[in-house]
């Protein structure tokens, strides 16, 4: 009878053929659940001892070998085996190894499938606390940028065409923004998933008196799950993070694009250094911004984790079906590409060495003050928008024949469109003039981004 039969039981006469076990092996992946496994399984024992269904004796022996397991691991040494199948059976198949019969009464009470269950909970709340601190560190780098460069001007852009002109500063705080809803949406993810399948067994609970409330407690749970079936099943919260973190990677991919683009020689708004892009192995002048194109492919893997745990879900009927084994392998892939693709943008960010003469010179081209323009008229001329955005596009077009921008267009121009206009229009026409204009809330205004940049650092406390 095979090792993994034995620690069955009775029934299997014969061993499985090689090609089942080569199916049903979780080990090589799952043994990264080691820490969480040991943890929940001290929580278990020491709440049986506490409930009179383990004698004190053999909790001390679990508790003291659980500990030598564990060092094992950590050292390197433990005789992880295929025949044991997962983490937990290779655990408890060590554990006897080391400490005899006691080992047997740890499952008292409990199944693989709440075991699982509360290990993968456990991980992915751990794996939660390190994107967070990740994407925390990310909001801070890119606060130190836009800090300095609240007041630095550059052309904002809608379909990538040239729009009205913004700050450099004002233009990462948007990113700034976007990764604080991405860190909201994990802090939702987590608060949900704290909840403990432990002592949920199969799928029914368990005759024994044991304290679902006392473990969930122990291992830093809000409370218990509610439902046995539900708490062995759910893998909701293994969506969610991956959720979370596909459009966190989604962010990071816009601004990895906008990083390429800014490098390119039709932009030269940044450079990064050697540290972030690497050279042709062809055209010795070239400097390819490749961690950002790395960052931007990224989401590809992080979107198809999402949609392929999605799809082993959609159809199951409760309670457990071995296709959740298929659950964790995406989402480790998925928080180690977050982990890195964070340390990246991380990294650039702190590296990059905007051009604040290029962004200038940028953000007068393309009649990016038309805007200013026709509010202009309508605040001077008293034009109703409609017809004053008539009028600026007339300016315009006089401006593109003379090839010239609007502020250099003479006012005799302007006014054979309007005589009204006079002097005070070329307060409006000049890029710095227009970001000083926008101080509604939530503009590109300097004082603006001051305040914002300000406020980000204090919530980041």
């Amino acid at each position: 009878m095979s090792q993994s039969n034995t620690m069955w039981g009775g029934r299997f006469a014969g061993g499985p053929a090689e090609i089942m076990q080569r199916i049903n092996v979780s080990i090589g992946f799952d043994k990264r659940l080691y820490a969480e496994d040991i943890a929940g399984s001290k929580a278990h024992c020491a709440m049986l001892v506490r409930q009179g269904i383990l004698p004190p004796e053999d909790g001390d022996l679990i508790l003291e070998g659980l500990d030598r397991v564990q060092a094992e691991i950590e050292a390197g040494g433990f005789p992880f085996r295929d025949a044991h199948e997962d983490i937990h059976m290779n655990v408890e198949a060590r554990l006897g190894e080391l400490i005899g019969p006691a080992a047997g009464r740890l499952h008292t009470a409990r199944s693989r499938n709440d075991q699982v269950a509360t290990d993968f909970r456990l991980w992915c709340r751990n794996a939660i606390d390190r994107l967070d601190r990740q994407m925390a560190g990310l909001q801070a780098a890119l606060l130190d940028q836009a800090e300095r460069h609240v007041a630095t001007v550059m052309p904002g852009f809608t379909h990538l065409q040239t729009a009205q002109p913004v700050t450099f500063g004002h233009h990462l705080m948007a990113y700034v923004e976007m990764i604080g809803r991405d860190r909201g949406r994990l802090a939702d993810c987590r608060r949900r998933l704290n909840e403990c399948p432990l002592g949920a067994a199969a799928l029914a609970g368990t005759s024994f008196p044991i304290d679902r409330a006392a473990t969930a407690a122990a291992l830093g749970f809000d409370r218990p799950m509610r439902n046995s079936l539900d708490a062995v099943s759910a893998r909701d919260f293994a969506l969610e993070l991956l959720a979370a973190i596909a459009i966190n990677g989604a962010h990071l991919s816009r601004l990895a694009e906008e990083i390429v683009l800014w490098c390119s020689d039709g932009f030269r708004f940044i450079k990064l250094s050697d540290a972030f892009t690497t050279g042709s192995s062809i055209m010795p002048q070239k400097r390819n911004p490749d961690a950002a194109e790395l960052v931007r492919a990224k989401v590809g893997r992080l979107a198809g984790a999402f949609t392929g745990l999605l799809v082993v879900m959609k159809g199951l009927p409760l309670a457990y079906s071995k296709d959740m084994q298929e659950d964790k392998e995406p989402v480790f892939e998925a928080v180690d590409t977050a982990e890195l693709s964070l340390a990246a943008m991380t990294g650039m960010v702190l590296d990059m060495r905007p051009d604040p003469a290029a962004m200038r010179e940028a953000a007068g081209r393309g009649f990016s003050t038309a805007t200013d323009l026709a509010d202009w008229l309508v605040r001077a001329v008293g034009l109703p928008f409609r017809e004053a955005h008539h009028a600026t596009g007339r300016i315009v077009k006089l401006a593109e024949e003379r090839g010239v921008a609007l502020h250099e267009l003479p006012l005799a121009a302007m006014q054979e469109v309007d005589p009204r206009i006079d002097e005070r229009v070329f307060d409006v026409l000049d890029v710095d003039s227009s970001v000083r204009s926008r101080k509604s809330f939530g503009g590109t205004a300097p004082e603006n981004v001051a305040a914002a940049v300000a406020a980000a650092r204090e919530a980041l406390k």
